[in-house]
């Protein structure tokens, strides 16, 4: 992990995987890393808990990066920033179209409903969200370069893909609202801008009939009119799209997929795996987010045996009781490390090339810097130590 945010021509990390794997402890962690070893991070979470903000100190984020106070050596340092989905689909329309049209498209409650809960719109506005963090970086390096050297405000961006359903979701979103925007309903709804004869039209006529029995007078016109406003949007939303599914297949970018060691998120991970390699994106490796350790070098069975005999003492004292309540602890958690460890065999025996690092899972949920400090050093090789070990019996953490 450390050779990965130490190459300088990694500009983008991208942390994807199913949802409640760690996806964003591990974004953070990894952009506080990033930061102690010198470079300059941007990280972008979309996680709704804001688990985030509370781990980095912040009372909270919101559309815009924020530095954290404190992050940072050899010159690194790190902002933060949460995205909000509404707000960035109304920057991208104050950017892109006139202040007439701007107005006409944020007032209207069809573009309400769909900037704030279309299916897909998340992920498609965490593109566009990466696409002008991107942007604004690489105009930076080229203002400063030449006079001062390169002192850009970020060097790294860090990446937290959204909660999805599935982890395909991010990358197929760009297409899905493209395709709802050039879809030949919405072309049709189109069609009274496009050309007053249009309107006369006996088949428009009828369509217009049966969607105002469905739908409403009022919703079919609100549709119409954003239609009509949107039309000058439609193909930058598709060019922007293209532009960053570009970025992400370029070798500056690095993908991680998170997982954790359960058939169902390894699984996603699979299909995650070769769907990057499908769409010829650069896959860093996969981190196995959450891996029971055992407390002791004891075999399970042996253990498990061991509390048997002290609890079935004529005259067990004390000390025997703890001693067996720790015994048993330890032949439960071995039984789950190995259960974990054959689902993590069945991924790299499927996916042998695939670099790989696992993490332990902490004994409590990680709420500050130096959680996220530990996670880092966890992901770049560091054994669990004893006062980090893992309660067998405690929910798993984020």
């Amino acid at each position: 992990m450390d050779a990965i945010i130490d190459d300088p021509t990694i500009e983008i990390v991208v942390c994807c995987g199913s949802g409640g794997v760690g996806k964003t402890t591990t974004s953070a962690a990894l952009a506080l890393r990033a930061a102690e070893r010198g470079r300059r991070v941007c990280v972008l979470t979309i996680d709704p808990a804001r688990r985030l903000a509370q781990s980095l100190g912040l009372t909270a984020l919101d559309n815009v990066p924020r530095p954290v106070a404190g992050a940072g050596a050899r010159g690194g340092s790190l902002d933060a920033m949460m995205l909000d989905m509404k707000r960035t689909f109304d920057e991208v329309v104050e950017a892109h179209a006139s202040p007439e049209k701007a107005q006409q498209i944020l007032a209207n409650p069809f573009y309400a409903a769909l900037s704030s809960s279309f299916a897909g719109t998340q992920e498609y506005m965490a593109m566009e969200k990466l696409g002008q963090l991107h942007a604004e970086a690489v105009a930076q390096r080229e203002e400063t370069d030449a006079a001062e050297g390169d002192r850009r405000r970020w060097d790294l961006i860090v990446v937290d893909t959204p909660p999805s359903r599935s982890a395909l979701d991010f990358l197929d979103a760009p297409e899905r609202l493209s395709s709802l925007l050039d879809g030949r309903l919405i072309r049709l709804l189109l069609a009274p801008a496009r050309g007053p004869a249009r309107i006369f039209s006996a088949g428009f006529g009828m369509v217009t009939s049966a969607l105002n029995k469905v739908l409403g007078a009022q919703v079919l016109t609100d549709v119409q009119t954003f239609v009509a406003a949107f039309d000058t949007l439609f193909g930058g939303f598709r060019q922007r799209a293209e532009a960053t599914y570009a970025l992400l297949q370029d070798r500056g970018t690095a993908f991680l997929v998170v997982a954790s060691p359960e058939p169902d998120a390894m699984r996603e991970a699979s299909y995650f795996v070769e769907r990057l390699s499908q769409e010829d994106m650069p896959l860093a490796g996969l981190i196995v987010n959450r891996m029971t350790v055992p407390l002791f070098s004891l075999d399970g069975d042996d253990a498990h045996a061991a509390a048997r005999r002290l609890d079935g003492r004529s005259r067990p004292t004390v000390d025997d009781k703890v001693v067996a309540g720790l015994l048993a602890v330890h032949a439960r958690g071995e039984r789950v490390a190995a259960r974990e460890r054959r689902v993590v065999t069945g991924f790299a025996a499927a996916h042998p090339r695939v670099p790989r690092v696992e993490v332990a899972g902490l004994a409590t949920d990680v709420h500050d810097v130096e959680g996220l400090t530990t996670i880092g050093e966890l992901l770049a090789g560091r054994r669990l130590s004893a006062t980090d070990q893992v309660d067998a019996d405690a929910a798993p953490t984020d």
